[in-house]
């Protein structure tokens, strides 16, 4: 699906106002850097309009915009055009087939969840505005290349282009996105929601986590009272295996009908969580990290603190590191490399396959990919848009983690595929903990000599037979 806009931001005009001295107002900043942003991972430069309250620009043009972007602020909530446009944008997503998540709000000045739209409130949002960690104290940028910039606003930036990069696939072809993410099927992730002094840290990890495909939760913001809070993060923790929470310095924010903090909150649920879990035999486990520097913590937060440290209940199926926070993520990426394997065995019975071809070989490939499917098979390929250390990456994963694999032979030339078979020699030095079961190559096209990979165990298959003889082959390898 293709549209006139790519990205349509709707605003209050005094959110633009300028300064008089030639300078562009905060909107028009925001613009110039998200579209820096969407050029790098887009490769391409993308469309993005600006809509003032009073813009000429006729709302029916909202028909044609994949993403919307409203600035949130005190002057948006008060103007009934930039939530005339809110409405009208949704209505046309509403009658859309694809009706995913297309608006992506963004805050140039805080508001609670009682202050925002009603359409907004649930939205993950994206805090635009310079928030001070020990004072909490809230401050406009004035300098977008400082320290404080680089650490709060363009991480929200790259967090914010790589969001709208995914939508903007997803609307143009969503068979591809839709394949992708079905090959890389990864666990559910609670990560808790933080005091105000580690969002930064908090944010960091998400973005690594999504980045390596995992699904993160809450992927809303949380309500701001405890009935409808715990029931959202008694939901998340549910349909998540694995829970992180970063504690700090800041106790967190206490919602409406509650006596305890967010932070307090969620890991008390994720607690509970852990004792049901070990009850039935679930899959469910908890990293705690507190942080090494508590300096300005409060009398509240440090007995929070030591509870979780004294306390047995709040300990059960959790890990509590005090340690530098690279250290903790050096662990967190041991556990769930370690899950991924014990999971990828229970999952697949051994039935585990990486099927290796290249971009060019995909279309020739696809009708042998589908039987092994059909046999039973979890079939996992390699991934072929992205930043090239992350599909090195996926690689290594796939090679951690597959029972069998073929090399598929079509147009590529044999040093690729002696590329591929020396990957499967490598395998054991990336992390991989049990034997191949079976591993073959494809060879369509010219016939290749079998002697070359005999001492591999690679046995070579004709690719020119038909899909049931080649599937043959390979079951017969497989029980071998």
């Amino acid at each position: 699906m293709a549209f006139d806009i790519d990205v349509l931001i709707v605003f209050a005009d005094r959110d633009n106002e300028t300064t008089g001295k030639n300078e562009p107002g905060w909107v028009s900043h925001f613009k110039k850097f998200l579209e820096l942003m969407l050029t790098q991972v887009l490769g391409e430069k993308p469309n993005i309009v600006l809509k003032g309250e009073y813009d000429t620009m006729t709302s029916p043009q909202l028909d044609n915009a994949g993403v919307l972007i409203p600035i949130l602020s005190k002057d948006f909530i008060q103007s009934g055009r930039c939530l005339d446009y809110v409405e009208t944008f949704y209505k046309v997503i509403e009658s859309n087939a694809k009706n995913r998540n297309r608006v992506f709000k963004v805050f140039r000045t805080p508001l609670n969840v009682q202050e925002q739209p009603p359409r907004l409130r649930d939205l993950l949002g994206y805090e635009m505005y310079q928030l001070d960690p020990d004072s909490g104290e809230i401050r406009e940028y004035t300098d977008y290349f400082s320290t404080e910039a680089e650490r709060q606003y363009w991480m929200k930036m790259v967090d914010l282009a790589y969001d709208i990069y995914e939508i903007l696939l997803f609307l143009k072809d969503s068979t591809s996105l839709a394949e992708v993410k079905t090959i890389y099927k990864r666990k559910t992730i609670y990560l808790a929601e933080t005091g105000h002094d580690l969002s930064v840290q908090r944010n960091i990890i998400k973005r690594e986590l999504q980045r390596h495909g995992y699904n993160i939760l809450p992927n809303q913001t949380l309500p701001g009272n405890m009935a409808d809070l715990e029931r959202l993060v008694r939901k998340g923790l549910d349909e998540s295996s694995l829970s992180i929470h970063l504690i700090g310095s800041a106790y967190g924010e206490i919602p409406e009908g509650a006596d305890k903090s967010v932070v307090d909150i969620q890991n008390k649920l994720a607690a509970e969580k852990s004792i049901q879990a070990k009850e039935s035999n679930q899959e469910f486990t908890r990293l705690i990290w507190i942080s090494p520097n508590l300096t300005h913590a409060s009398e509240r937060q440090k007995s929070f603190i030591e509870n979780i440290k004294r306390d047995v209940e709040a300990q059960e199926g959790a890990e509590i590191l005090q340690t530098p926070l690279e250290d903790f993520k050096n662990i967190m990426r041991e556990e769930l490399e370690e899950a991924g394997e014990k999971r990828a065995t229970l999952e697949t019975g051994g039935r585990s396959i990486y099927f290796m071809h290249d971009k060019i070989d995909h279309h020739e490939a696809m009708p042998l990919i589908e039987a092994l499917k059909k046999s039973g098979f979890d079939v996992m390929i390699p991934e072929f848009e992205g930043e090239l250390l992350e599909l090195r990456q996926k690689h290594i994963e796939n090679l951690r983690n597959l029972d069998g694999a073929i090399i598929y032979k079509g147009k590529v030339n044999e040093q690729w595929v002696r590329m591929k078979a020396l990957d499967l020699l490598k395998a054991p030095g990336f992390g991989r903990k049990k034997p191949i079961l079976a591993k073959a190559i494809v060879a369509t096209g010219e016939a290749m000599n079998a002697e070359n990979y005999k001492n591999q165990n690679l046995h070579v298959i004709d690719g020119n037979r038909s899909v049931p003889e080649l599937l043959q082959n390979f079951l017969q390898e497989f029980k071998a």
